[in-house]
């Protein structure tokens, strides 16, 4: 997988980018927008995906990272 850069205090959260999202897609079904507008919200719409996607990939870390954690916890954390 890439690395891909970790959000931070500009970026927007999960749910605010989700929710942009969601409008930007709403926005493009209903049309009567024109090429230009559609274009524009199209490629807001991929940075916000591409946001989305990073918080989920950092999350699904968090998660890796604490299941292999609770690994060595069950063996009883002896390790030489």
């Amino acid at each position: 997988m890439p690395d891909q850069p970790v959000p931070d205090a500009t970026t927007p959260s999960y749910e605010q980018a989700r929710e942009e999202l969601v409008e930007v897609v709403r926005r493009l079904e209903t049309g009567g927008v024109t090429l230009e507008e559609s274009l524009t919200l199209w490629e807001r719409g991929e940075a916000l995906a591409a946001i989305c996607q990073q918080w989920l990939d950092g999350a699904r870390a968090r998660l890796d990272a604490a299941l292999a954690g609770d690994g060595d916890a069950a063996s009883g954390g002896n390790r030489v």
